[in-house]
């Protein structure tokens, strides 16, 4: 270990570095000043050079900032010299291929071999007991192929596929597939394990490829097509598998395929030969793979009379678009294991290669709908854990973080809202899913769309405006979005962490004081206008927006109540006017907004005080939020949300008696305001002497 300011190298490094690392050297003073690849500062001391970088250009040291440790890098720079590239399939010259003009319309036959080759590659390999639970999801699931043992390995192998059959565990129409290699004193022993099976699918297997056959194995291609005829003449239904498939030459595969169905003789369509096309090692691209099927099944015999099974492997990381392209190129059916479970980098996956079919409408024929529970089971017999990024199973996959991300599944998912709700009432169309982000409905697969938005110091205002909506049922005005979006975000940032739902929901409730008990300095412990209605009507009932009302209501303000009164056009005027008589400050109102929420009204308010007038985008002032079963206290009560946090911690008058006169009125208006203005405010308005008489009773 060195020092974290102490990096050596030589002066061509420098130069070097800068070609081929991109690190930028930049002169200060008497030391040197360099990023790492994580974008950090290193101080590099040319005083002292000395060589820390080993002979040849093609080895450098880097140091790491998280542990100061040196990695050696070592890799070489021209691997043409050490590896061989692909063999390109040999097409006919001005051959046009089938493949890239197709669509895959229908699922495959589908094989899992979650209890053989999955089980293989585990570090502590199933109990027969494990197996037996595993085999039972896959059934539910609806895998009509399992593939369940190699009984001529152990003797333990060979007792869970006779537990299955002398226990009635496999169901009419599921075959059991064991698998042997093309040896006769391996192959009785693995029939006897099937004997009583009502059907059953051997899969018999050598390999095949230049270097097995000549490495592995010390035969030709003569004696390799010998070992495959005696093994094929024992008879069973056959599953014939050209290991290393992709690695083979293309015109020994299928010679090697024509002679097995020559010296099977009995291939029918209705009785086929199954020949697996294995990528063992996938050491290709996907259109490669494509390629060879296509070859395969256009030069092999009797080809109605045959299934081309596929099975990729993962080593490049496309074992599913291997998978997709070889469909395309007449693959009929797929072998494969839940996440991709197997030797080295694993089988193909067929949860993720069956949902991408589901998401392009093709019915896959297996059942997900209970993604989580079904991952839980193969990650717990497994012992394995599955990446939060991984497709469809990851516990991330349905969630967004990022705000321009969000605002598009937001949105996507109101406008889907709207668009299901006019196919419902015109009946025409169909409920397609077409949402940003989100290739597939959570809800098909057993999942919520609680966690589609997450909140975190990256998230926007409409990922704060989803989750308050989902939780709370509350629908934020536009311009109170961003001013919440800036509370979360401080908090985010300070944090450093997520934001969850109960976080967001109690900042929400803080924020606006909302709550069961008193939160805030102020709060109205009675509103008047409790059957209050929004149309401003005359005494003769017509609209106006110069009808007078009257608020009259109980204040709590620091634990003192005092009862306040006040006249507007509206109730939020009204209310505004009594807290000016007695606060002795000036509020103002600005937008509004509204909406029920079950059987309670909700209320929004922004407001601020004359001296703070707000920008166009909102800042400078604050919001309010009221909920009530009454549509006029939950305005009342908005308002009063927002001036408490307009009041801060700032000293408010004492209580004092507030005359206010009301509404003059005519002697041909009268009896219609006393009619009126009980039903819209809640309490019989009084008269001028009937208040003072009050008042002098209640200082007396």
């Amino acid at each position: 270990m060195i020092p974290e300011w102490r990096v050596f190298h030589p002066s061509i490094v420098h130069w070097w570095l800068r070609w081929r690392l991109t690190i930028r050297i930049v002169s200060i003073g008497s030391h040197r000043k360099f990023p790492d690849a994580c974008g950090n500062l290193w101080l590099a001391d040319i005083w002292k050079p000395r060589k820390r970088y080993l002979k040849g250009w093609k080895t450098a040291d880097v140091i790491t900032p998280s542990n100061s440790q040196i990695i050696h890098l070592n890799m070489p720079m021209l691997p043409s010299t050490k590896y061989v590239p692909y063999r390109a399939v040999p097409f006919p010259s001005g051959y046009a291929r089938q493949w890239p003009n197709k669509r895959t319309t229908s699922a495959p036959h589908w094989l899992s071999t979650d209890l053989r080759d999955g089980n293989q590659a585990l570090v502590n390999p199933m109990s027969n007991t494990t197996k037996l639970e595993l085999f039972k999801v896959l059934l539910q699931i609806g895998f009509k192929e399992i593939e369940v043992a190699y009984p001529s390995a152990s003797d333990l192998e060979y007792q869970f596929v006779r537990s299955l059959i002398e226990n009635n565990e496999v169901p009419d129409g599921v075959a059991l597939q064991i698998i042997t290699p093309a040896r006769p004193d391996l192959i009785k022993k693995s029939i006897a394990s099937l004997a009583g099976a009502k059907h059953a699918i051997i899969h018999l297997y050598n390999a095949v490829s230049p270097v097995f056959r000549e490495v592995v194995f010390r035969n030709t291609k003569e004696q390799t097509i010998e070992l495959t005829l005696n093994a094929v003449r024992t008879k069973f239904t056959l599953n014939y598998c050209l290991e290393t498939f992709s690695q083979t030459e293309p015109e020994f595969t299928v010679e090697l395929g024509n002679r097995v169905l020559e010296a099977w003789g009995k291939a029918t369509p209705n009785d086929k030969v199954i020949f697996n096309l294995a990528a063992t090692v996938e050491c290709a691209p996907s259109n490669h793979y494509a390629d060879q099927v296509e070859y395969f099944g256009n030069h092999i015999h009797q080809r109605d009379s045959v299934l081309l099974s596929l099975h990729p492997h993962n080593d490049r990381g496309t074992a599913v678009g291997a998978t997709e392209l070889g469909l395309l190129a007449g693959g009929d059916r797929v072998e494969g294991c839940l996440l991709g479970n197997g030797e080295r980098t694993g089988n193909v996956d067929l949860i993720t290669l069956s949902l991408n079919l589901y998401s392009q409408g093709v019915a896959p024929n297996l059942d997900f709908s209970n993604l989580s529970e079904i991952v839980g089971v193969v990650c717990r017999v497994n012992e394995m854990a599955v990446p939060t990024r991984y497709p469809y199973a990851g516990s991330l996959v349905f969630s967004a973080f990022a705000g321009t991300h969000q605002d598009a599944i937001t949105k996507g998912l109101v406008a889907q809202e709207k668009r299901w709700l006019s196919v419902d009432r015109s009946g025409e169309g169909i409920k397609s899913w077409a949402i940003p982000y989100v290739p597939v409905d959570p809800k098909d697969l057993g999942i919520g769309y609680d966690d589609l938005i997450r909140v975190s110091s990256q998230s926007g205002k409409a990922g704060t405006a989803h989750v308050i909506k989902q939780s709370l049922k509350l629908e934020m005005p536009r311009r109170m979005q961003v001013s919440f979006y800036g509370v979360v975000q401080t908090l985010a940032e300070k944090s450093g962490k997520e934001m969850t739902v109960s976080m967001i929901t109690d900042t929400f409730k803080k924020t606006y004081i909302i709550g069961a008990k008193p939160l805030g300095r102020l709060h109205l412990d009675s509103s008047p206008m409790s059957d209050y209605s929004d149309d401003m009507m005359t005494f003769a009932g017509e609209p106006t927006a110069a009808t007078p009302l009257r608020f009259e209501g109980q204040l709590s303000v620091d634990g003192a109540v005092r009862s306040i009164r006040g006249d507007g056009a509206t109730p939020v005027l009204a209310i505004l006017d009594a807290l000016r008589s007695s606060l002795g400050i000036e509020f103002v109102a600005g937008e509004f907004a509204a909406h029920p929420v079950d059987t309670n009204a909700c209320s929004y308010v922004e407001m601020h005080l004359p001296a703070d007038a707000p920008s166009k985008s909102g800042v400078g002032s604050v919001w309010g939020v009221g909920i009530s079963s009454d549509v006029a206290t939950a305005k009342c009560r908005a308002v009063i949300s927002a001036v408490n946090t307009l009041i801060g911690s700032r000293e408010l008058p004492p209580a004092k008696r507030v005359y206010q006169r009301p509404p003059i009125l005519t002697l041909g208006s009268a009896g219609s305001w006393f009619k009126v203005g009980k039903l819209r405010t809640g309490h019989t308005p009084v008269t001028p002497k009937e208040n003072e008489a009050r008042m002098l009773e209640a200082s007396s």
